[in-house]
């Protein structure tokens, strides 16, 4: 059990991106919950640097390479937050804690794809107060006798209770967090798990996982590289709209055959889009394929999500156009029956369908290196490329050093 003296420093070590940005933003949070969770007697400062070494290897890899920063930092703990997905056996690791080095880990995706930032404070209050006070039996009993005494209320902390990860959720309810204390410490040269919050692997993993990886992916942030093709793909069908066939077809199809439409064109872009910028991943000798599968799926469902809201803005646009374009008593004319605002909105439909096969089809996406920087895969090379070329600095500069003594 750690004891306070005066005041106590975290470091929040993240992998480039999404978990950057939220260990900036749990800077400013934590402190003050810090008093409340763990000790009031403490004055607690956070600090948070990114490096790509927390992005690689396995959850022991990252523990050692956070007890290195937190060492060279001076901090009391250190917190890595990561947004690989992390394995043991057949069980999804959350989080893992060494009370003895005061380090930790926390898997970013595997904790869903909701309340991201809400779900990373509450596991970081956790990981740290497990690491101060310890992890067995007494000790939890000790923490929980603290957050007992305690008399202020924070609302936005579900969690009050000294052994769960995180509060109670309904991702938790249908995919349970396990806790798990080894008898004896899992020993790893210098490093060992003294505590360990996992999910078995089970077919709610796939849920939890994919959803948090595609969150991770933040396909928002993909949306400006299709600019060029809503571009192209409104011209296209705006063109079209002019032509009598256009309102014929919409007045024709059925809804199932609307509905099938709409599916085609998505499921076209999204594949196009996957061949053109080669993001799928392709078997690898002593690569999990496992592992493999899961930066595929993410892949798909990321862009899924993207093309779904490029399609939904292209529908309004379209909608807009025709009820400019389309005088009603033409289109009366023309389908020959009397038309209502749904024979507008049928027609919208079908062009952003059309257009979004023949229009945005075989466009290149601006900004490519914005798509490649949302599959897991081209992630990891870069991090690999970037800790070759830090290696290579730190041996360039003893090498200088030896030369100079």
């Amino acid at each position: 059990m750690t004891t306070c003296s005066t005041s106590r420093s975290i470091g929040l070590i993240s992998a480039p991106g999404y978990p950057n940005y939220i260990a900036a933003k749990l800077k400013e949070e934590l402190p003050n919950l810090l008093q409340f969770y763990v000790d009031d007697d403490c004055e607690w400062e956070v600090q948070y640097i990114e490096d790509p070494l927390t992005g690689t290897g396995e959850s022991i890899d990252i523990l050692k390479a956070t007890q290195n920063k937190k060492k060279k930092n001076d901090w009391d703990f250190g917190i890595c937050l990561t947004d690989l997905p992390l394995f043991k056996e057949k069980r999804l690791i959350i989080a893992e804690a060494n009370q003895d080095e005061n380090i930790a880990l926390i898997s970013m995706p595997s904790l869903g794809s909701t309340r991201m930032i809400k779900r990373l404070r509450e596991s970081i209050l956790q990981l740290v107060n497990e690491m101060y006070y310890g992890s067995s039996d007494g000790d939890r009993k000790k923490a929980e006798l603290h957050l007992q005494s305690m008399n202020e209320d924070y609302k936005e902390l579900k969690n009050k209770s000294s052994t769960r990860l995180i509060g109670k959720r309904f991702l938790e309810r249908i995919s349970p967090i396990k806790r798990e204390t080894p008898d004896e410490h899992e020993t790893h040269g210098e490093c060992n798990i003294d505590v360990r919050f996992t999910v078995p692997r089970k077919w709610s993993i796939a849920i939890r996982i994919i959803s948090g990886m595609v969150r991770a992916n933040r396909p928002w942030s993909l949306f400006p590289a299709f600019m060029k093709v809503i571009m192209i793909a409104f011209t296209t069908g705006a063109y079209a709209l002019v032509f009598p066939t256009l309102w014929q077809l919409s007045d024709y199809y059925s809804l199932p055959r609307m509905i099938l439409l709409t599916f085609i064109a998505i499921t076209s872009m999204v594949s196009w889009i996957i061949v053109a910028h080669k993001l799928w991943e392709r078997p690898q000798d002593g690569k999990d394929d496992y592992i493999r599968k899961l930066y595929n799926a993410t892949t798909v469902f990321t862009l899924l999500s993207t093309v779904c809201l490029y399609y939904i803005i292209l529908y309004v646009l379209f909608t807009f156009a025709v009820n400019i374009f389309i005088p009603a008593e033409l289109l009366e004319n023309q389908i020959n029956e009397e038309i209502n605002f749904t024979s507008y909105l049928y027609i919208a439909w079908t062009a952003t369908s059309i257009a979004t096969i023949i229009g945005a089809l075989g466009s290149a996406l601006e900004n490519e290196d914005v798509v490649l920087s949302s599959t897991y895969g081209y992630r990891q090379r870069q991090r690999h490329k970037q800790i070759k070329e830090q290696r290579e600095q730190e041996e360039a500069e003893e090498g200088h050093k030896k030369t100079r003594q």
